[in-house]
């Protein structure tokens, strides 16, 4: 019998790294393709994501350990536990994992808000996998199925998202200030890991609540009603970010393609088909070179930069000897 149980244990500790990866992997390859007009590359994306899963652990752990130090020495080890989780986790964790985005910042790749979100979000992801495997191999390990199930659904559909869009929050305040002043530029990390450490401190405090006045699950299901909410308010947020880009990619293309190209090229929809294009020019190399170029565009006029003037140049080139193909 004991030998069928630690069978068991081990299959679910190696089961674990399977729920761990693979539902947020699928959630980051959501996040990437919702951004619909200029995906972001797949191996900046991956970077980030590694780097909330090891970079940004380690930091956490590290941090977290030197900070709880005093407050363990001060305070009973249940209090400590609840300080250590309401305050010092958000407070440690949410830089940690932000630190990728203070250098992917300064990429070429990262335009703005809508950047902003998914670079945010591939960072908490990665960190939400290995946070995940560590609870869903720790209580694997004790063969209770009922709690090893309800730690994966919760975990997965929570504490992971809760990472994501905490993150997403301090990569769209970047993105939002990137081609702003400089008033922007410092105010945003303060606003970005403001708001992403108060989503943090209130999904963990109201967790704590629960087990501190014992209120047979009450405290926690208003945390559980509560982050959908506040879940959904980012989503519109980020489906405003792209309906800024649709605009923007109207405004710039103006006078750049044939005025009948602009209405398909600003939708997502639309763009797709390829019956809108005269044959021969090549759909996919035509799309990405014009958006591109209102991209280019836009950030020209905000940073007086000599790159995005000279990107500007080329690219309409480029449209230019794309739509000379034409049949």
């Amino acid at each position: 019998m004991q030998d069928r149980l630690s069978a068991m244990e081990f299959f679910l500790v190696i089961l674990s790294m399977l729920f761990a990866v693979v539902p947020l992997l699928f959630a980051l390859w959501v996040v990437w393709w919702l951004d619909r007009y200029d995906r972001e590359p797949w191996w900046l994306v991956g970077t980030t994501f590694a780097w909330g899963g090891v970079g940004g652990v380690l930091v956490a752990l590290i941090g977290s350990a030197i900070l709880m130090l005093p407050i363990e020495f001060l305070f009973s080890p249940e209090v400590a536990d609840g300080i250590g989780a309401t305050f010092v986790a958000p407070l440690i964790e949410e830089p940690g994992k932000a630190l990728i985005l203070f250098v992917i910042v300064f990429s070429r790749h990262f335009d703005n808000s809508t950047d902003g979100f998914v670079y945010g979000a591939a960072t908490g992801l990665g960190f939400g996998v290995t946070e995940n495997f560590m609870y869903f191999s720790s209580v694997g390990a004790t063969g209770d199925m009922d709690a090893y199930v309800g730690t994966v659904v919760i975990r997965t559909l929570y504490s992971a998202m809760m990472h994501a869009a905490a993150s997403s929050c301090v990569g769209a305040a970047l993105g939002f200030a990137k081609f702003r002043g400089w008033g922007f530029k410092l105010l945003a990390p303060f606003v970005g890991l403001g708001v992403a450490m108060s989503i943090h401190a209130l999904w963990n405090g109201l967790l704590t609540a629960e087990e501190f006045v014992n209120a047979g699950g009450a405290v926690a299901a208003i945390n559980f009603l509560a982050f959908p909410m506040e879940f959904l308010l980012l989503f519109i947020i980020f489906q405003a970010c792209l309906y800024s880009e649709k605009v923007m990619i109207r405004r710039e293309l103006a006078g750049e393609v044939p005025v009948q190209h602009v209405d398909f090229l600003s939708s997502f929809l639309k763009r797709n088909r390829k019956s809108w294009l005269p044959k021969g020019v090549p759909h996919d190399a035509y799309v990405v070179a014009a958006t591109t170029l209102a991209f280019r565009k836009h950030q020209a006029r905000a940073s007086k930069k000599t790159f995005y003037e000279k990107e500007v140049v080329r690219l309409r080139d480029e449209v230019t000897a794309l739509l000379s193909k034409a049949a």
